[in-house]
């Protein structure tokens, strides 16, 4: 078998054709549908972009133990369950984070990897002296900063060396991709990962994928959403939207890059394709921009996901209900490869659902680490939250302790003590430290970070945009029913279900 899995970043499900989208032009993702089997049930699990990777290369729960973090040393990894069972994978990424204290043992994993540069605050290019003056006129002030290593610096010096379309990271990712294939298509067992940072924040597109998306806005450069309510002038709003719009359609030509090389090589005989994201991204909606902060709605938990498989091409151009997550991607490209995937995990294949649409699960956990424990069975979604978000205890559980750039701070590790083993780290113990003020994810994901942190259950059937919650006792009943045995069933520790009021199984005792 040969593979090729293609993974964005911020990839709203609403902006494809496929999924229904008329602001966007995205032919090529229409295309790809028609090749494919196209889910329409498809969910995250934890959130954000290192969260979402952990869950995707073990097939388990990040959110429930711990926040942004590397791979820890008992976790399953496919690359490296595929290396040992003689499969070679390779990795093309401009996803920096997998090169920051909080991502670095992912990446490690594939046989060979690819690291392209200079994506949203990479520290890329060296310029000790960036022409400032110049600089400060071209950037709107909510995206501007002189001072190295915050968020804006590095991208306004990257994008300095970001000139024509050959240059932008996502078409050297698919460079890379296309490099791979040239060089190994006619060999067997192999598994390419082309993962692009696209169509995350900052929207920044070559011009001519603009020309359709025009605005009346005249300031500075404005690609770079905040993390919060919607305050800006309309004219403003519509500017980052078209950013996202273009951007969006750089990806699109990239994926059309690809199946142009599946076409004129007919990889689509003999060669397996899976492409999706690891969240959505609100542009406005709920007023709100980006993730987060706010619930998870549908709009960053609801995303894409396609298949092809050589022998289910019958099924190009279908379309599948069942509710899938993506905790599953592990084991479906462990299946691939007919390798089994390792007890402690809890994702299922989506291989089986090619050819029949009968239900894997009846419902999906997905959330934040501090934040909201989330359930959808499909229909239902259903946001429960700690009634004090300020009181709630809330440990994180890890034997590397890294947050996104940097260590866990020596206040932190005072508080350290050695949890007993969870059942999925093989025995082996974690350090347990407190969750609360004397940690930055804490002061910055838990105190006033979350907003809206209100329990709510809402009917994606008859109200998709989620704006009028529902009252349903017996309905809400059930998704606590479910979402306490998926807790359970992802063996999540005592305070996971103290915090949200939900009764302890059997044999679970309080934190001390």
């Amino acid at each position: 078998m040969k593979t090729v899995f293609v993974l964005f970043d911020s990839l709203n499900r609403r902006s494809l054709e496929p999924y229904g989208a008329q602001t966007i032009k995205t032919p090529n993702f229409q295309r790809l549908a028609e090749r494919c089997v196209t889910f329409d049930t498809h969910y995250v699990g934890s959130l954000p972009c290192m969260p979402a990777r952990r869950d995707m290369q073990t097939g388990r729960l990040n959110f429930l133990h711990r926040s942004w973090g590397p791979l820890e040393p008992f976790d399953n990894s496919f690359p490296e369950i595929l290396h040992a069972a003689g499969v070679y994978s390779h990795l093309v990424s401009d996803h920096y984070h997998y090169w920051e204290d909080g991502g670095f043992t992912y990446h490690n994993r594939y046989t060979t990897y690819d690291f392209i540069r200079g994506q949203e605050r990479d520290p890329w290019k060296a310029m000790v002296q960036p022409p400032w003056e110049r600089l400060r006129e071209m950037y709107h002030p909510g995206q501007y900063s002189e001072e190295q290593r915050s968020l804006y610096y590095h991208y306004i010096v990257n994008r300095e060396f970001t000139k024509e379309e050959k240059d932008f990271c996502s078409v050297r990712c698919f460079d890379g991709g296309l490099e791979f294939l040239d060089l190994n298509r006619t060999a067997d067992n192999w598994l390419l990962q082309i993962e692009t940072f696209d169509p995350h924040e900052p929207f920044f597109a070559p011009a001519k994928y603009r020309v359709d998306y025009p605005t009346n806005y005249a300031g500075p450069i404005r690609d770079w959403p905040p993390y919060e309510r919607i305050t800006e002038a309309p004219d403003e709003c519509a500017e980052l939207r078209a950013n996202y719009c273009a951007i969006v359609a750089l990806c699109d030509a990239q994926i059309g890059r690809l199946l142009d090389y599946f076409d004129e090589h007919d990889l689509w005989e003999d060669t397996a394709l899976v492409v999706s994201t690891d969240h959505g991204f609100l542009l406005g909606e709920h007023d709100w921009w980006a993730k987060l902060r706010m619930p998870c709605y549908d709009e960053v938990a609801h995303i894409p996901l396609f298949i092809h498989h050589p022998d289910a091409r019958s099924k190009a151009g279908s379309r599948r209900q069942s509710l899938t997550q993506t905790i599953d991607l592990m084991p479906t490209l462990l299946d691939l490869f007919d390798v089994e995937p390792p007890k402690e995990v809890e994702g299922r294949s989506i291989l089986q659902l090619l050819e029949d649409d009968a239900p894997i699960r009846s419902a999906g956990l997905y959330g934040v680490w501090a934040s909201a424990t989330n359930i959808t069975d499909g229909r239902y979604t259903y946001f429960r939250y700690p009634d004090d978000m300020h009181a709630q205890e809330i440990y994180q559980y890890t034997l590397m302790p890294t947050h996104i750039t940097s260590f866990f701070t020596t206040d932190e590790l005072k508080t350290a003590e050695l949890s007993e083993p969870f059942d999925f780290t093989k025995g082996v113990r974690l350090l347990k430290m407190s969750g609360h003020a004397k940690s930055p994810m804490y002061r910055g994901q838990g105190m006033n970070f979350f907003q809206d942190t209100e329990t709510v259950l809402f009917d994606t059937k008859s109200d998709p945009e989620q704006l009028n919650a529902v009252n349903d006792p017996e309905v809400e009943a059930r998704l606590v029913n479910e979402m306490r045995a998926l807790m359970q069933a992802n063996d999540a520790p005592p305070e996971a279900y103290v915090r949200l009021g939900l009764e302890l199984p059997t044999g679970r005792a309080p934190a001390n």
